[in-house]
């Protein structure tokens, strides 16, 4: 029996969830306002057919509009594009599954099935396709999002409508349909009825309940299924299955731990974000230990068992009973601690090893006794979950700032006698951290004296000491620049107490510290004391957001792309295996792109089967809002990790490479002497965008700035970001290709580019990142908003801009040989042409929101206008997707 086409569904679910929308309109708002509401939507459509007209008209409707109208447009189309979200997503769930079950049709690109044929076709042995498997070490970093606008009470009713939505139709009675229709009214309903605004700033707490909700929610249900598929495709295709405890993909965390210009995390708020990850582990397994003792009724075990239960009629039962008692003691132990409770419990569960031991034991059993295909049902789910997992659900990176250590041993040094650290040269600063790490005498008095940053950061190493070692995972450095910032870790964590130094990894992300990189790493290995501590491997974390804000998103792509080249081959000639971690945002200015995509664009030899990288807030909205999109990313993480070592692209030619510098160069040049040089370039950019508004709101537990210099380069890399996708000219991740890339066809280099492009996935995948922005950026709103918000005599930077943006979408065009953006892909191109006629509404109240908010007019309530222009952000943020 043939299975419906999904591109057809998700059709008929955009258009359902936009006339039940209509419909909650019609009856919360009255028929007039819905009226005028559906006209602004007809006036959209036709602006963004080329109307100008028509966009004379619609705009000066929306400019009359009075506060409280405006606030309910800018709500009705922002619910539309969520909803639009919504029937995306479970479209792609949709499709998945009908490649699976259309037996015409080929495995889906990136699925373990496509991968393992790849494999084979390349003639990659089946033993090392077993041994890459085996070997995999992924760990997806869930980090919070200072820009994340939506509030979690929507989340979860948006998740309810696409569980509603993945209801297969065509199996449906007219009833089932009918009382479908019903419940996703009511939830359309619901959200209409619901504040959407966030009235305080999520705490750093708040932030890591959120992401203990999406790992319970849809990462931990679907792990099992996805590892079991991994399994048997691995079987398939060499003939051996997965271990029962091997765990290719962890699950590690930023939210609570990462202190980085954020006074908010403090040592009390980590202490309690590691408490809660044990809380919500031992109540989770507690649930399913209880679950699995349902289903282990029989009487029958091996002898092994039988002489640790004794004779008992039910001896799985038995065995698991004390495994039972000891969770719910571990879930006591840690609410008395975290209300400051003295515990009757003497000992909470301390290692993973209580609870695998007890169900392997199980699983053993009822291998003797011939019920493997029990032992391979529940039992082997929980057993890899705990494999993943452990006992803290995930594993927190602390994450502070390299100035705040030097901070830190100045004042030590000083009350020491013993000179200033901060005044010590690096060569002064190795020798004093080598001596005392050799040291075994205290460097520390306790009673110390402390400035308030000192004191903070100091118990922070302090407290560290007294967690669970397995709550941690790798302390990164930011702005880390030269060895000593990591020796100064290892030393204070020595100092601290901490029996296992949680492992030290370096944030190189300005253009100067990835230039620099290798020298640094160099420096850290000419320590004898260092190279000896890390047994042979060493994780640097490259930084994506901070070096496209530097150095605009051509030359900070050559520079992330040759400092990992360089690390590669530093680790290779000290005998140190490498684990490179990504930070990368979900915007394309910030190192963005699909997961297969930017994995397979990485330098050859760089992923060795190891991999971390961060997944935002936003991103993980959209990666892991619904189990089987959960599943889908683990599937594609894993299949490119595995592609990028079994068959790594080849090496760039030396042509090549000399002309991505000569294009690095000149783009660097061409961003600079806008971003950094031109003196009216910060105060358009306030006057253009919604940054100071954005500071202002309530969307996040992180401060918008890192510090207080003014202009751009205090402002952190996600703000800025998300203030240029408001506006539609998204700049931070074109500006400066124009310049770069070859004009014309005649021009030899141009051939050179196309060659490139051709033949080199770095290239390729960065091309068609800035192809896909260039799609998004739309200047003729960009042109409304400056017309609206910019003085006069500041135009000229606005048009200077759009000029380059018309320059980067020609060279664009000529190095992908193509005559309109996106042509070759169709669907993302549809994706985005249906969201254009409502995010328009939104930009032009946005415009004129801003200049009633800074104008203070006191002919409007100030509340009801800020409301509706967070509603506005909200809403084009959800329009555009890949924000900051």
């Amino acid at each position: 029996m043939p299975h419906a086409d999904p591109d057809a569904s998700l059709r008929a679910n955009v258009r359902l969830l936009g006339e039940l929308l209509g419909k909650t309109l019609k009856a919360q708002v009255g028929e007039v306002l819905y009226e005028k509401i559906e006209s602004i939507r007809q006036l959209s459509k036709e602006v963004c057919n080329g109307d100008a007209e028509c966009a004379l008209q619609l705009n000066q409707i929306l400019q009359a509009l009075p506060p409280k109208e405006m606030l309910i447009v800018a709500r009705a189309f922002g619910h539309f594009l969520n909803l639009a979200n919504i029937a995306e997503n479970v479209h792609r769930i949709k499709r998945s599954r009908w490649h699976k079950l259309n037996q015409h049709s080929a495995p889906q690109d990136g699925s373990i099935e496509a991968t393992m044929q790849l494999l084979n076709e390349k003639s990659v042995s089946s033993q090392q396709v077993y041994e890459a498997v085996l070997n995999l070490k992924i760990d997806l970093v869930l980090t919070a999002h200072p820009t994340e606008v939506m509030r979690r009470t929507l989340m979860q009713k948006y998740d309810r409508i696409a569980k509603y939505l993945s209801h297969d139709e065509h199996q449906m009675t007219p009833q089932e349909s009918e009382n479908l229709q019903q419940s996703l009214y009511r939830e359309v309903t619901s959200i209409w009825l619901t504040d959407e605004i966030r009235r305080k700033r999520p705490t750093p707490i708040d932030e890591a309940k959120w992401g203990f909700a999406v790992i319970e929610s849809n990462i931990w249900p679907v792990l099992p299924s996805f590892l079991k598929e991994l399994s048997d495709q691995l079987e398939k295709t060499t003939g051996k299955i997965l271990p029962l405890k091997a765990c290719p993909i962890r699950f590690s965390s930023w939210m609570g731990g990462d202190r980085d210009g954020n006074p908010n995390v403090t040592s009390q708020v980590t202490q309690k974000v590691c408490l809660l990850a044990r809380w919500v582990a031992a109540d989770l397994y507690y649930r399913e230990v209880n679950e699995l003792s349902a289903v282990l009724s029989m009487n029958t075990c091996s002898q092994e068992m039988r002489m640790q239960v004794g004779e008992t009629n039910e001896p799985y039962r038995a065995l698991l009973r004390p495994l039972k008692e000891k969770l719910l003691e571990t879930r006591r132990w840690i609410e008395d601690k975290l209300n400051n409770r003295i515990s009757p419990v003497i000992k909470p569960m301390e290692s993973n090893d209580e609870i695998l031991e007890p169900l392997l034991l199980c699983y053993r059993s009822l291998q003797d006794c011939n019920a493997e295909s029990i032992a391979q049902g529940e039992l082997t789910d929980l057993i890899r979950r705990a494999a993943c997992f452990g006992i803290t659900l995930t594993q927190l990176d602390i994450r502070q700032e390299a100035a705040k250590h030097t901070e830190l041993l100045d004042e030590i040094t000083r009350f020491i006698g013993v000179g200033s650290y901060s005044n010590w040269s690096e060569i002064e600063r190795i020798s004093f951290l080598e001596q005392q790490l050799i040291n075994k005498r205290p460097l520390i008095p306790k009673d110390i004296p402390l400035t308030k940053t000192s004191t903070e950061v100091w118990n922070t190493f302090l407290m560290i000491s007294k967690q669970l070692p397995a709550s941690f995972g790798a302390y990164v450095i930011s702005m880390a620049s030269q060895p000593s910032d990591v020796l100064a870790v290892c030393l204070l964590q020595q100092e601290a107490g901490i029996k296992n130094l949680l492992r030290i990894v370096p944030l190189f992300e300005t253009l100067t510290d990835l230039t620099h990189a290798k020298d640094c790493f160099n420096g850290m290995l000419a320590c004898q004391w260092y190279k000896s501590h890390i047994q042979g491997h060493q994780e640097i974390m490259i930084g994506y957001s901070d070096s496209g804000k530097d150095a605009g998103i051509l030359a900070a792509g050559w520079a992330q792309y040759t400092a990992q080249e360089q690390l590669v081959d530093v680790a290779k000639k000290h005998h140190v295996n490498l684990t490179l971690f990504h930070g990368r945002g979900g915007s394309v200015g910030r190192g963005g792109a699909p997961a297969h995509m930017a994995i397979l664009s990485q330098p050859p030899g760089s992923v060795q089967g190891r991999l971390r990288v961060t997944e935002q807030g936003e991103v993980i909205r959209n990666k892991y809002s619904l189990p089987d999109r959960a599943r889908r990313t683990l599937e594609l993480y894993t299949t490119a990790t595995l592609e990028a070592q079994l068959m790594p692209s080849p090496e760039p030619k030396q042509e090549w490479r000399h002309m991505m510098q000569l294009l690095a160069d000149k783009s660097y040049d061409a961003y600079a002497r806008i971003v950094k040089k031109d003196k009216d370039f910060v105060s358009f950019f306030r006057y253009v965008t919604p940054e100071r508004e954005i500071g202002s709101l309530a969307i996040g537990s992180r401060p918008a700035r890192r510090n207080d210099i003014a202009g751009i380069e205090g402002l952190r890399a996600i703000p800025w970001v998300f203030a240029w996708t408001q506006n539609r000219l998204l700049l931070p991740a074109w500006l400066g290709v124009g310049e770069a890339l070859p004009p014309s066809v005649e021009n030899l280099p141009l051939q050179t580019v196309r060659e490139m492009t051709k033949g080199w996935p770095f290239f390729r995948s960065l091309l068609s990142m800035i192809e896909m922005v260039l799609t998004k950026a739309d200047p003729s709103i960009f042109k409304y908003y400056q017309t609206r918000l910019v003085p006069p005599e500041l135009h000229s930077v606005g048009e200077l801009l759009i000029k380059k943006y018309d320059e980067t979408k020609e060279v664009i065009q000529l190095a992908l040989q193509i005559e309109h953006l996106l042509e070759a892909n169709p669907i993302l191109l549809r994706t985005l042409l249906l969201r254009s006629p409502y995010l328009y509404p939104l930009h032009v109240l946005q415009a004129e929101l801003l200049r009633r908010v800074r104008a203070k007019s006191e002919s409007h309530k100030q509340d009801e206008d800020k409301d509706a222009l967070m509603v506005t952000i909200s809403g084009i943020a959800a329009g555009m997707q890949n924000t900051g």
